[in-house]
């Protein structure tokens, strides 16, 4: 960015919240990583720090619940404004509580004088459906309560060429299909990894086959990795390589990924057990460094 493009942003910005005492975030967010309301929440909390007025966090419950630390952690590189916090793709916490770890960590420069509004009988142990809460669309392809439990399975592959996961109609992120696959042989593989809380129906529509998968909201099965299984048999089933052509092409999966690594491990055939395994060391620091921040 140019001296000149940073003085506008800067300019831009003061004149946003100039007459403004407290910017105030009541955002639902659904507890993936590469979720941009949470990175817009990081960046509101950087506006206000520089323009020295207070922000102020209503908090509200992950959907899917505040126990799962799921996921690859992401590298410096890959920071992005789909993976703006250091945190492995499924954190485990509300907003409220990012907000205060991402303030006291110096994720956020400069820090801003935060306030966190916290909620009444919301416990770590529930997803959505504990709630009772009604369940508004975060966005188009996040229309149901179900449905960030799915993204947290297929919203990484998805930006992979040559996979569906259903965006765009009625079954966001609850497909996992390919021209490559074939619904019966697929399908059967997937029930064979006896995944608790999880299973799977065949699909085809459109020259894509593959299956349809329903997730029960309290399952105990690491989602993320459930998204590595499928990449990894997509990738076994392929003719090619998934990452065919310049590795610009694949910038936003790795962004959201979080690494470019996976690439390599893809074309090399690595287990995904092998890749799964590679996070439980970064999740099991970042569950103990969340700690100090955790509210509930």
């Amino acid at each position: 960015m140019s001296a000149k493009e940073v003085r506008f942003s800067v300019d831009a910005r003061d004149r946003m919240l100039r007459g403004i005492d407290t910017l105030v975030y009541d955002m639902q967010d659904i507890g993936s990583r590469s979720y941009t309301y949470i990175s817009s929440m990081v960046k509101c909390m950087e506006a206000a720090g520089e323009a020295g007025i207070d922000f102020v966090v209503l908090d509200r419950p992950n959907p899917l619940g505040g126990l799962r630390v799921e996921g690859p952690p992401i590298e410096s590189r890959w920071i992005s404004f789909v993976g703006q916090l250091p945190v492995p793709y499924i954190h485990g916490m509300t907003a409220g509580e990012l907000a205060r770890m991402a303030n006291a960590k110096a994720w956020v420069q400069p820090k801003c004088k935060l306030t966190v509004i916290g909620m009444r009988g919301w416990r770590r142990g529930m997803t959505w459906n504990d709630t009772g809460l009604h369940w508004i669309a975060t966005s188009p392809n996040i229309p149901y309560p179900s449905s960030p439990l799915y993204y947290a399975a297929t919203g990484l592959i998805g930006e992979v060429e040559g996979i569906e996961t259903g965006c765009g109609g009625p079954e966001p992120f609850q497909i996992a299909a390919s021209k490559w696959f074939r619904a019966s042989k697929f399908t059967a593989y997937m029930r064979s990894l006896k995944l608790a809380g999880v299973t799977f129906t065949e699909y085809s529509k459109g020259g894509f086959e593959g299956t349809r998968i329903h997730i029960d909201p309290d399952t105990p099965t690491d989602l993320s990795a459930l998204g590595i299984r499928i990449l990894a048999a997509a990738q076994q089933a392929a003719p090619r390589s998934l990452f065919k052509g310049p590795a610009s092409k694949y910038d936003l999966f790795y962004k959201c990924y979080g690494s470019d690594s996976i690439r390599a491990a893809m074309e090399r055939r690595v287990p995904p057990a092998k890749i799964i395994g590679s996070w439980s060391t970064n999740n099991a620091r970042f569950a103990s460094e969340r700690k100090p921040y955790l509210l509930y």
